[in-house]
């Protein structure tokens, strides 16, 4: 019997360890603690595969095939004009999969390889983008995979020139129409959305910069940025999708497109005369006689009386007595030695010392007097310089007529490496920018946001609270559901992925035939046993006396009857004769 129990314990533990493993796996992060990969392999998650696209654009780039035939990494230089610093666009790019939370499998992108580096490369477009009266959308993926702390992942949409754009010699100096995307660090965190415009006047190119700018929201999961500018100068930011920011061209930058009309004229001056002070002292305006200007703000307050309590004669603050000479002290050379002082404790509940009357505001009290202000009868307002047309005015109405586009390129720099871009767009079609969005954002966004939340459990935003609240049984259902639908496909393969199920299983088992066990255990007992307890009934005695007890036994058997009424009557006493008698005996 006892192996019978053993059995059933063994099987409890066994459900004990594999609800242990549950707990542990909603706990912990299943990553790999030296390069934070995804430990999971991708055909748990049923990533689909990528297929390049058969969208036509201006520019679209999926970094399919042979990026390299189109792609430049700069070789410039770029100086910092505050220190003098010159830095070298050093930082390495690669296409290749994602690293952390995959979206879809073959799946490529252009990947900023190296940290606290400057990095830029830029590619030629097939055709030169002239924007004239069309809409222009502008798209693409961003993919921190460690995440961002400071660094930008912004695309410049370069001019066009008449000499040819220097892909070798890219830098921050190369002439771009618009610049656009996130940019993080600090108390920085937006989505830049500049334009540069060309003065008609002077020929001068300004930058542009929306005033209003949408967070970044970058993660580790795909985001998707896509700017709309319409011909009628309105323009709208999406993120993921979803509107973040809209306006005008021409109302929400800074500095604006247009300069005001009018100027001050710097010639004017104020006349000497002007009178800019709106009221005065009243002139007229004499003391009444009962105006005291010498009466006190403050009076002793007569009503107030000392406190039942005061000690008058403690000091509050009395020397330290637990303060000790230093043995080093030099009277001669420290001078005499004096404690510290610490507060009376005798005055921590009362008042200490000479007790004075409180102040209180003096109601007689009217302070210096002074006449009353009035209006101004020659005020004239505020003085300002008259108002000239502004020489350098003009007015573009048009800014959404953008300087010809001739390649794109990122040109960054960034404190962490691994961001990956994909599925650039540049054209005209708000369409056909959606539809490359749900052939291959939509798809992979929902892959990663699965992994990233059994990734991290606890919430890290509002949107992720609902999930993070998933209890135990749920958590598990929905591990026995995937489980099913991977064995149906590969057992293996699911008993490989779904290791938290298994051990349940396992568990369930070790339980089912433990309890069983301990069932038939108490049913059946060990026979050696029942055996044992059967014998030693079948030989005891009755208290009844029987054919063949003699007298004696008799007589032993009525003793013994009224002894135990004896005991019954007086136990203390009964068992005192008893151990006396033993000891007799012995």
């Amino acid at each position: 019997m006892a192996r019978t129990f053993t059995l059933g314990l063994v099987g409890l533990i066994a459900l004990s360890s594999a609800l242990s493993m549950v707990h542990a796996h909603k706990e912990q992060k299943p990553f790999n603690a030296d390069n934070d990969k995804l430990a999971t392999d991708d055909a748990t998650f049923q990533l689909a595969e990528f297929k390049a696209t058969s969208i036509k654009a201006p520019f679209l780039e999926q970094f399919a095939t042979n990026w390299s035939d189109r792609w430049t990494a700069s070789e410039a230089t770029k100086e910092s004009n505050a220190e003098g610093e010159v830095f070298s666009y050093v930082g390495q790019w690669s296409v290749e999969e994602p690293s952390v939370y995959p979206g879809l499998k073959n799946d490529l992108g252009l990947v900023a390889k190296s940290a606290a580096t400057h990095h830029a490369i830029s590619a030629s477009l097939p055709e030169v983008i002239d924007n004239k009266d069309k809409t222009l959308v502008v798209q693409y993926e961003v993919k921190a995979q460690e995440g961002l702390e400071c660094g930008g992942a912004y695309m410049k949409l370069l001019t066009e020139s008449p000499q040819g754009i220097k892909f070798k010699e890219f830098s921050n100096e190369t002439p771009y129409t618009i610049m656009f995307g996130p940019d993080r660090c600090g108390a920085t965190d937006k989505v830049h959305f500049i334009f540069r415009h060309k003065n008609p006047i002077t020929g001068v190119h300004e930058e542009k910069h929306l005033q209003s700018a949408p967070l970044s929201k970058l993660s580790k999961r795909t985001t998707l940025y896509t700017l709309i500018v319409n011909p009628d100068q309105t323009f709208e930011i999406k993120i993921n999708g979803e509107s973040a920011a809209s306006g005008s061209l021409l109302e929400d930058f800074q500095p604006p497109v247009n300069p005001i009309k009018e100027i001050d004229d710097a010639s004017d001056s104020k006349p000497a005369n002007w009178v800019e002070e709106a009221r005065i002292p009243d002139a007229k305006a004499t003391k009444p006689e009962d105006w005291d200007e010498d009466a006190p703000a403050t009076i002793l307050d007569e009503k107030a009386t000392k406190p039942t309590d005061w000690l008058e004669d403690e000091a509050a603050e009395i020397p330290d007595p637990e303060a000790v000479k230093p043995e080093d002290w030099d009277d001669e050379e420290d001078g005499d030695w004096v404690p510290v002082s610490v507060p009376n404790p005798k005055c921590v509940s009362n008042g200490c010392g000479p007790w004075v009357r409180p102040r209180i505001s003096n109601p007689a009290y009217k302070g210096k007097w002074s006449a009353p202000l009035i209006d101004n009868p020659d005020y004239k307002g505020v003085w300002a310089p008259r108002k000239i047309p502004n020489p350098d005015f003009f007015e573009d109405l048009s800014p959404a007529n953008f300087e010809k586009i001739g390649a794109v390129g990122f040109e960054i720099w960034t404190m962490q490496k691994d961001i990956l871009f994909d599925n650039i767009y540049i054209g005209h079609s708000i369409a056909d920018a959606e539809s490359l969005a749900a052939e291959s954002w939509e798809i992979k966004y929902k892959a990663e946001k699965e992994q990233e939340e059994l990734d991290n459990p606890t919430p890290k935003s509002e949107e992720d609270a609902s999930k993070a609240d998933e209890s135990l049984v749920q958590f598990m259902m929905r591990q026995a559901r995937e489980f099913i639908d991977v064995a149906r496909e590969d057992p293996m393969q699911a008993m490989t992925a779904y290791p938290l199920i298994v051990s349940c299983l396992a568990g369930v088992v070790g339980i089912s035939f433990g309890l069983m066990l301990i069932i038939m255990g108490l049913m059946h007992g060990d026979p050696e046993a029942q055996q044992a307890r059967a014998a030693a009934a079948k030989a005891k005695k009755t208290d009844a006396v029987t054919a063949g007890d003699n007298a004696e036994d008799a007589s032993k058997v009525d003793a013994d009857e009224e002894g135990e009424e004896e005991f019954r009557e007086e136990p203390v006493v009964r068992k005192r004769a008893t151990a006396a008698a033993s000891s007799s005996d012995k």
